[in-house]
């Protein structure tokens, strides 16, 4: 299997993005309805829940949840 200069620079930058501690899908899933209403109230959730937001940072369909219960509960009054 070849792999093209884009793809290999692609998977080199995610492997420098690699941190000793992250979480998975499973645990940000977990910790997305209190990281939302932190970030409702307007806390810094960057100091309270990192690992939460660098996984929403990368993971497409984390992020999508994220916004789509963010926008839940922007439009509920």
């Amino acid at each position: 299997m070849k792999i093209n200069a884009e793809t290999l620079k692609n998977i080199v930058r995610a492997i420098a993005k690699t941190r000793p501690v992250e979480i998975g899908c499973d645990e940000c899933f977990e910790e997305l309805d209190r990281f939302v209403e932190m970030k409702l109230e307007g806390k810094n959730v960057s100091e309270a829940m990192p690992l939460v937001e660098e996984h929403l940072e990368r993971c497409g369909n984390c992020r999508e949840e994220f916004e789509a219960l963010l926008l839940a509960l922007q439009a509920t009054p």
